[in-house]
């Protein structure tokens, strides 16, 4: 170590405070950036939702779902795979409370958030493989924002570089870098290459590659979702190996490494073996006008309910119904009949004779016509209202 790095042509510099203090409250850099992550996710999602024919304001009732059952997954992980730091010798069991220390799994805030997310669609009355595949473009993007927090706190580097792009780290204690005696942030000695930041960039060309992907292929079934967790994997796999903190180790390579293989090939399958065109949705136990015209850009909803006083009435639960079917319904605000037995391309979300909530289709086959991923759903006749959130 040194108090002083010697001179690059070119290097990134790294922040010398990841923690502010606002009175007695700290305001940690780390959590900042996966709170605007969340944001960003959520935007997306709920765009992508309302583009399927889910009512407004549904992605904040998942988040509130998600957002919590993700952490606390994340711990989990972290806790199961390090164990040595919260238990035995040396080891500390409270400590495995202190999150704002640091310590959490994307493995486990994966899961735990699907098995929110999963309990939050199963009240709303929406198929989960929507809510997944809604999602798949806006989590790479949540997870590029979060790892900035990384950059705050100088950490997750790889070995040393001499390349243009070698990033400086300084010695940090509790948030704050060491001052040298002349009041100087000291530094690492060397660059080191910021595997964080390669992880950023690979997820936002993971955003990029599923949103495209999507918009071409028109996924479905969760599809969508698995490309996604196939790009991560697939760049976590070669960014682990780089890395140089500390990590428990299987037949001397790291755990992480384990993991990203083994759930690629599991994404892999998922994606080769499932069919099926996109879900869309018309919601259920909505009133609207009994004779909206297809033209107007003017809501058709019942808003007498509103115009009373009382709250616009939630949908009861969803229909999947085909994409042909769904602008049919979108420009006339006509429902297609009810499904019966041995019918395609329709169905109840959460009906026992849909698999997962989705009814049975056709095959591979994708319905006439296309829809824009950028249309917007929320004024056409037949929405919902929307609700207060």
């Amino acid at each position: 170590m040194s108090l002083a790095s010697p001179m690059y042509l070119a290097a990134i510099p790294s922040p010398s405070t990841a923690v502010w203090h606002l009175g007695p409250i700290p305001l940690r850099a780390y959590a900042l950036c996966i709170l605007a992550g969340i944001v960003v996710a959520c935007w997306v999602t709920e765009r992508r939702l309302r583009q399927r024919g889910v009512a407004p304001g549904a992605v904040l009732d998942i988040a509130l779902w998600a957002v919590p059952a993700g952490i606390i997954g994340a711990r989990i992980y972290h806790v199961i795979t390090s164990p040595e730091k919260y238990f035995g010798i040396g080891g500390d069991p409270i400590k495995v409370f202190f999150i704002h220390e640091g310590g959490l799994g994307i493995w486990g805030a994966v899961a735990g958030g699907a098995v929110g997310a999963w309990f939050a669609a199963r009240q709303l009355g929406i198929p989960f493989v929507v809510v997944a595949d809604a999602l798949a473009p806006g989590l790479p993007l949540a997870q590029a924002i979060g790892r900035l927090g990384n950059w705050f706190n100088n950490e997750l580097v790889g070995g040393r570089t001499d390349l243009p792009w070698g990033l400086e780290i300084h010695r940090m204690v509790g948030g704050q870098a060491v001052l040298d005696e002349a009041g100087r942030p000291i530094l690492e000695e060397g660059l080191y290459h910021p595997t964080f930041a390669y992880e950023a960039l690979w997820n936002v060309g993971v955003a990029a590659l599923v949103f495209f992907l999507d918009r071409k292929l028109r996924l479905g079934r969760g599809r969508a979702f698995a490309l996604y967790v196939m790009g991560y994997t697939a760049g976590r796999f070669w960014i682990e190996m780089m890395r140089t903190d500390e990590a428990n180790t299987i037949l001397g390579v790291r755990l992480n490494v384990w993991t990203a293989a083994l759930v690629f090939l599991g994404a892999l399958l998922y994606f080769l073996r499932v069919r099926g065109p996109r879900e869309y949705l018309i919601p259920i136990g909505v009133p609207t006008a009994t004779a909206p015209e297809a033209t107007s850009d003017v809501s058709q909803l019942d808003l007498s309910a509103r115009r009373a006083g009382a709250e616009p009435a939630a949908p009861e639960g969803y229909r999947v119904v085909s994409e042909e079917q769904f602008r049919h319904w979108r420009s006339t605000g006509e429902a297609p009949p009810e499904a019966v037995a041995g019918d395609a391309g329709t169905g109840i979300a959460g009906d026992p004779a849909s698999r997962d909530g989705v009814a049975a289709d056709s095959g591979d086959a994708e319905p006439a016509g296309e829809l824009a991923d950028g249309d917007a759903v929320e004024s056409s006749p037949g929405r919902p209202a929307d609700r207060d959130s």
